[in-house]
């Protein structure tokens, strides 16, 4: 893989409590980059939290405003960017960004996952179930290949928050982005 221009977003995917959030938040620090978390830009942006939105306006229209501000970071300055898990499925939201775009896989196993966002799932429209660590299994089955076109994977499970931020600090650095 040839290394990214340093005008390229780093695009951080992996499921519900991959860490996308908190890694990217502290990855861009390090590489004196604005951070965008996109539930966040949503929230933001429609006074809405993200439960309501998905109560009120439905998944689609979700996913329309996660297209919305792709749309709008395709032509922004580099940043670190956190979609929301499902971002990657929306169609045509990844051709927007890469290339040049980076993207960096944070894989983590569903009971994992769980584990790591404890009572915060609820907060997760699609976690909303009597199973969620089966929806979450069956969320990754479905993601998981499009997230492995990613530039890089990086495993999670067993890495401290800590160690995740330096190993994706080190592989943008390593694509050009730092």
């Amino acid at each position: 893989m040839s290394p990214a221009s340093p005008d390229a977003h780093l695009i951080l995917v992996g499921l519900p409590g991959a860490g996308k959030s908190t890694v990217g938040r502290r990855v861009a620090r390090r590489l004196g980059r604005a951070f965008v978390d996109f539930d966040r830009e949503i929230e933001r942006r429609s006074g809405l939290p993200i439960p309501r939105i998905f109560e009120e306006l439905g998944e689609p229209r979700f996913r329309e405003l996660e297209m919305e501000l792709t749309r709008e970071l395709a032509g922004a300055p580099p940043a670190v960017l956190a979609p929301g898990g499902g971002w990657i499925t929306v169609p045509g939201a990844l051709a927007l960004l890469r290339p040049p775009g980076r993207m960096i896989y944070l894989r983590v196993r569903p009971d994992v996952a769980l584990l790591r966002m404890g009572r915060r799932r609820e907060l997760r429209p699609l976690l909303r179930t009597a199973n969620p660590e089966a929806e979450l299994a069956r969320l990754l089955n479905v993601r998981e290949p499009a997230y492995l076109q990613a530039d890089h994977v990086v495993d999670v499970d067993r890495l401290g928050i800590k160690r995740v931020i330096a190993v994706v600090s080190s592989l943008a650095a390593a694509s050009g982005q730092g």
